[in-house]
């Protein structure tokens, strides 16, 4: 009885669980390659609107500037009751927290392969708000197409097959 109570307390001091926001749109444009995991330097009224659940990385993007990462168009649509006396900027860059080696190890990919950085989902861990990064290479629309038609014909492989079970 004490765990379970204890399980709960700990379930709602972390903001109502794993993730909080999913980038879809980036698996279906980039061919994602390597992944990193990366702090995110908020502010209050952030943090509460992301606890409330209006964070949105769908159009947002990584950056390199003077040696340091930001992340780009995220949005954290504020709380009327938490921003009252700040001026909030729902879209405003905010940096990205990496060690000194992975941000070097991006520049360099990004200069010389041509990689974009892609933030692919945003999760707790803890009571720390993490962005998961992934360097990136945009497809082109053969690419998109090709990788729908092999989704449809796994989707229709999977619906044979259970056809097929159910016979036998």
């Amino acid at each position: 009885m004490s765990k379970n109570k204890n399980q709960n307390a700990k379930d709602k001091g972390k903001g109502g669980g794993g993730t909080i926001a999913l980038n879809k749109r980036a698996r279906h444009d980039y061919h994602l390659e390597e992944r990193f995991e990366a702090g995110l330097a908020l502010q209050g009224w952030e943090l509460k609107s992301i606890r409330a659940g209006r964070a949105n990385i769908g159009e947002s993007y990584a950056v390199v500037r003077n040696g340091e990462m930001f992340l780009f168009g995220a949005q954290m649509t504020p709380l009327i009751s938490a921003s009252t006396h700040v001026v909030a900027d729902d879209r405003r860059t905010r940096k990205l927290l990496l060690h000194r080696r992975e941000i070097d190890n991006l520049m360099g990919r990004i200069q010389r392969d041509g990689y974009t950085v892609v933030p692919t989902s945003m999760y707790w861990k803890g009571n720390k708000v993490k962005v998961e990064l992934a360097l990136a290479k945009g497809k082109q629309d053969h690419d998109k197409r090709q990788a729908s038609k092999d989704r449809d014909w796994a989707r229709e492989k999977q619906r044979v097959m259970r056809g097929h079970n159910k016979s036998a």
